[in-house]
């Protein structure tokens, strides 16, 4: 079938629409601007029409960021409404009604800083990341003012200390006001005027330091030139007498510029160590400070694993599980390289990345240009429509932005429709490569949903950002089998943003906690891999042609090459993670640490004069909680085996699915939603065990024929 032709093939969504013509009272009138959504990914933009006379819309809609001077007015405008606000919960008695404003407060002030901080990093203007840049700025301020007022405070504490009126409370109202409470508490809030004031300067501290300790994570080493042999030093990039290092370069087939590459990028920098070391010191001081006894119990309240106890006792019982199976992933690379490198056959740390893709080129052949011409962009969102019309009887329909909503002219509208529900929320996808644009596949939140005082539903607004070849008049953008799976993982979280339907905004959708906000999106990879799934859709962009089973099951099958080694590297680096962020004073020196763990907890031996803790920028943003995308593929894991290896489409699971998990955002605790998805308390053993077992799962069975 012709490409043109199979993007024509729209049943799900003509379906759709035809549901929702008829949509009973309550449900949300479907627009005539809607268009499928295959189609609208298929071809290059030919560019909005020409309007000369045309009122400008601002970003997202919002009429004052129309320009960047628009920023100023939205933040003065939120401010003002936040002192009224701020206001009326300080003088209204204490009761639901202060959860709901304190609600609203959260929201005036999301709405300007998380629509502020996606603009800084992604609008191609100067002047709007500039302005998007200051107004984070002035919001942030803010809300360090606002999490050190007294008044604001009491009014909470008020609700709290209260048995009868909590008890008066509904699950998710208590749960909210008490997420609030721990905002307070962990800026200092309830301590003496001193121990507030000392907590505020270390928050300021830690957020210099973090800053400066992300910066350093990537900044190049240099060595100089004559230092290294001449066919070592073409791989790098010079700067006059010097050769720049600014990675591992672990995908380089030459042995030496990897070791070359190791060794000097992360050679330790005195400055960087210190950076880090401060930065851990005086996070376990402000632990201590609110009244923890280590920064990991402080980072892990309210998590799926609730405590450092249990993620310690899951790391080592899953390290303990993977450990042979490691050892035979590395006797199978330390074979690759004696039939390539005789001389030098010792299995180093810069060598896994490489050996296990040539081990798993040899045994599979996988080379993504054979998979491309199947995963024709259009052809992939119209499986995500296929997939969501199925499980959960959604559709995504194509909506041409309104002049200014949009900045760039090749990011794409989508409108999520519910076939009885009507409009959920819409989702912005930039998911083309441009000048600098961050290297990144992410999700935003623009404006998370809530239950607004008239009773009408704010609907939210994500954006879904990628890194996709541009189509061009003749060629639509192909995906590679990563690509495809990677647009699968942040459709997953942009569904748990439009489905998590919470009174509150402050727990809408992915505002949840970390071992539990990678769930939907690594799910979201299974069904990716999963033969009866990616049939619906999996097309040659120019003769129509199904994508052949076995290719899809070779595809499968490599993924499972080493990777309990690549499993093994992650437990390494939460564990390390782990001890970095518990009790203190630490032992020894973070090198020492990184030494003794990673021989405890990867096999492969330390290299001297190294430093790899130094380049761990994930201490930033997840400091004692690196553990969490293990947990959370493990929850998957047993997700899918429950709920959806049988038969990927049911709509009864799908439906249980939304129910239980996508619904409730953070607005519930993490391991009733997990208990309610799974019918039972899962275990540290359950969780190890769901992880191993996925690396030797028959992926055959996930393609039998769905007839």
């Amino acid at each position: 079938m012709p490409y043109a032709a199979m993007c024509g093939r729209l049943g799900p969504v003509a379906a759709g629409l035809r549901r929702l013509a008829g949509a009973g009272r309550g449900a949300r009138a479907v627009s005539t601007s809607w268009a499928p959504v295959g189609a609208a990914f298929s071809v290059k933009p030919q560019g909005r029409r020409l309007d000369l006379f045309g009122e400008r819309q601002g970003l997202f809609g919002v009429p004052e960021l129309s320009s960047p001077e628009g920023f100023r007015f939205a933040q003065e405008h939120a401010l003002q409404r936040t002192d009224l606000l701020v206001e009326r919960a300080c003088s209204t008695p204490p009761g639901p009604q202060t959860v709901s404003i304190f609600d609203e407060l959260s929201d005036c002030l999301c709405r300007v800083a998380d629509l502020a901080d996606f603009v800084k990093i992604a609008h191609p203007e100067p002047a709007f990341r500039e302005a998007a840049e200051e107004a984070c700025r002035s919001i942030g301020t803010v809300v360090e003012r606002l999490n050190t007022n007294v008044e604001l405070y009491q009014s909470l504490h008020k609700l709290l200390a209260d048995s009868s009126l909590v008890a008066s409370l509904d699950a998710e109202t208590r749960r909210v006001a008490e997420l609030f409470m721990f905002d307070f508490e962990i800026s200092g809030i309830h301590l003496d005027k001193e121990k507030r004031k000392r907590a505020v300067d270390l928050n300021v501290k830690i957020l210099d330091l973090s800053s400066a300790f992300l910066m350093g994570t990537n900044l190049p080493n240099k060595i100089e030139k004559h230092l290294l042999p001449p066919h070592i030093c073409r791989h790098f990039v010079h700067a006059r007498d010097h050769v720049l290092i600014d990675g591992l370069h672990a995908e380089a087939p030459d042995d030496l510029v990897r070791e070359a590459a190791y060794k000097i990028f992360l050679y330790p920098n005195a400055n960087q160590l210190k950076c880090l070391e401060e930065l851990l010191k005086n996070r376990d001081v402000l632990a201590k400070l609110v009244g923890y006894s280590t920064y990991s119990h402080r980072a892990l309240q309210g998590t799926i694993a609730k405590n450092p106890e249990t993620v310690m006792q899951f790391l080592e019982k899953l390290s303990e599980k993977l450990s042979e199976r490691t050892m035979k992933d590395f006797e199978m690379m330390r074979g690759m390289k004696m039939k390539l490198n005789p001389q030098n056959s010792e299995l180093m740390p810069w060598d896994p990345p490489y050996y296990s893709g040539v081990i798993r080129a040899e045994r599979y052949n996988i080379e993504p240009s054979l998979y491309c011409p199947f995963f024709s962009l259009g052809a992939c969102m119209e499986g995500l429509n296929i997939l969501f019309n199925k499980l959960l009887g959604i559709s995504l329909y194509a909506e041409q932005p309104s002049k200014g909503e949009v900045w760039c002219e090749d990011v794409r509208k989508l409108a999520v429709v519910h076939e009885s529900e009507g409009l959920l929320g819409y989702i912005y996808c930039d998911f083309f490569q441009r000048a600098d644009k961050p290297h990144q596949d992410c999700h935003f939140t623009i404006r998370g949903g809530r239950l607004k005082e008239d009773g009408e539903y704010q609907l939210p607004v994500v954006v879904l950002m990628l890194n996709l070849p541009q189509p061009s008049r003749n060629l639509p953008t192909l995906l590679t089998p990563g690509m495809m799976e990677n647009l699968f993982h942040e459709m997953g979280h942009a569904m748990h943003s439009m489905l998590g339907r919470t009174r509150y905004q402050h727990v809408t959708g992915t505002r949840c906690p970390t071992d539990f906000a990678e769930v939907p999106s690594i799910l979201m990879e299974y069904f990716a891999n999963d033969y009866r799934v990616v049939s619906q859709f999996a097309r040659h962009y120019q003769t129509g042609q199904s994508l052949p089973k076995n290719m899809v099951s070779r595809l499968c099958e490599s993924k499972k090459v080493c990777a309990a080694a690549d499993m093994q590297l992650q437990v390494f680096y939460a564990t390390l993670d782990q001890i970095y962020h518990g009790k203190h004073p630490l032992k020894t020196s973070t090198t020492d640490i990184l030494r003794e763990t990673q021989e405890k907890f990867y096999g492969l031996p330390y290299v001297e004069n190294t430093a790899w803790q130094l380049r761990f920028s994930h201490l930033v943003g997840y400091g004692a909680k690196y553990y969490s995308y293990l947990m959370s593929r493990a929850v998957a894991s047993m997700v899918w085996k429950e709920c959806f290896l049988q038969d990927p489409f049911n709509r009864a699971a799908g439906e249980r699915y939304r129910r239980e998990m996508l619904a409730h955002g953070g607005g519930k605790e993490p391991l009733l939603m997990v208990q309610g998805m799974l019918q039972k308390c899962p275990s540290v053993d359950d969780f190890v065990d769901a992880l191993v077992s996925d690396l030797d799962l028959d992926f055959e069975t996930f393609f039998m024929d769905s007839e």
